[in-house]
């Protein structure tokens, strides 16, 4: 049982996640999380006011099934198939959050400043957790696909511009962590 509480190796992942893709490929869908809230938006009834929402959305079905399996997977997999498994981070990464006061860095999975119930309570990581969202969003659809539709599903089908798109995820993320985090915090 024990195998089942720790990560598991790329070697086992890769393949996997391959296969998941080579299926998709075969039955002829493209795999991405963002593209359910356009469907989730459409079932709600956006259609009625905007063209973007026109579209059969019965056939992202399979699509809205991979996300609430998502959502399940990611529920069980975090309350009852995990050993409270903490990152491994650089000490020194450690002490720079820790300077940002980010005392959680290093102790628990996902920062508690950030993502804790208490976290709720600040005006600041309200508004940051908001700004971030708007950009997320904005992001995945100016780019026409977030990191799981470009980076997984749209390199597995050589797509260029899902290469030059995660090319702009990385750089974006490095920006966002070596110029603009720490002016936040």
């Amino acid at each position: 049982m024990d195998w089942i509480l720790q990560p598991w190796p790329w070697y086992i992942s890769g393949p996997l996640i391959t296969l998941t893709m080579f299926i998709l490929l075969v039955v002829g869908k493209n795999f991405g999380m963002s593209a359910n809230l356009r469907t989730l938006c459409t079932i709600c009834g956006a259609n009625k006011t905007c063209d973007f929402f026109c579209f059969d959305w019965k056939l992202q079905r399979w699509n809205l099934l991979v996300m609430l399996g998502a959502i399940i997977g990611g529920f069980i997999a975090t309350h009852y198939l995990s050993d409270n498994q903490i990152p491994n981070i650089n000490q020194q990464t450690i002490e720079q959050l820790h300077q940002m006061g980010i005392e959680s860095a290093g102790s628990t999975y996902t920062p508690i400043e950030l993502f804790g119930s208490e976290a709720l309570s600040s005006p600041k990581t309200i508004i940051i957790l908001l700004i971030g969202g708007v950009l997320v969003g904005f992001g995945s659809r100016y780019a026409g696909g977030c990191t799981s539709g470009h980076s997984i599903s749209g390199i597995s089908n050589l797509q260029i511009p899902s290469l030059i798109a995660t090319i702009g995820f990385f750089i974006g993320g490095l920006i966002m962590v070596h110029v603009i985090f720490p002016f936040i915090f």
